[in-house]
């Protein structure tokens, strides 16, 4: 049982001399968020489609984002059956940006996600043709660049490009081939930066 006790005791007494812990974010942590709304411009076959969402963050020492953004098709984009479509996701976004307090300055990130589309009449009401056996869910990543104009301390600007990789639409005759391609969008965002 003294055997036990004095080994304890020893790794009770080496363990803080290894006590110098590496971390990422060191000293004094500043905190932040933003959000606001977004325009984006996407390609689904051969038709131009526009979805309008939201976007929002934890900005942590002006350099790391972790946050969540969701989005839904509002231009009418043709599908089978003279119908139109309906498309929507949302996902968590991790980003980092790059030399903040610069008057233009760049942003990296990436949206993970998942969402779905349907079908709609040309009057507004969702049809359900097959839907549930119809594989209309789907996966999405969408790695982005972006540049950033900060317009006040509390308002920015930021236009980019991403590509939405999509995984899982087997459905109304759309593919993931039909979505996956490149998309354009502006955000303005309000905030603490």
């Amino acid at each position: 049982m003294k055997r036990v006790w004095i080994l304890v005791l020893t790794v009770f007494a080496i363990v803080p001399a290894f006590g110098q812990q590496q971390t990422l974010l060191t000293g004094k942590i500043d905190h932040g968020g933003y959000g606001g709304p977004v325009l984006k411009g996407i390609q689904i076959g051969n038709e131009t489609g526009l979805m309008v969402g939201g976007r929002g963050g934890w900005i942590i020492n002006h350099t790391f984002v972790l946050g969540g953004g969701g989005y839904g098709l509002v231009t009418e984009i043709d599908a089978p059956g003279d119908s139109l479509l309906n498309l929507g996701y949302g996902g968590l976004t991790l980003g980092l940006v790059l030399k903040s307090d610069e008057l233009i300055h760049l942003t990296v990130g990436s949206m993970f996600g998942a969402g779905g589309i349907g079908l709609r009449s040309k009057d507004g009401i969702d049809i359900d043709e097959g839907v549930r056996s119809e594989h209309n869910e789907f996966f999405l990543i969408e790695p982005e660049v972006t540049a950033e104009l900060n317009i006040t301390p509390f308002f920015r600007i930021s236009g980019g490009v991403s590509y939405q990789y999509f995984n899982g639409i087997d459905a109304f005759g759309f593919t993931d081939d039909d979505f996956s391609g490149f998309a354009a969008d502006i955000q303005f965002k309000f905030g603490s930066f």
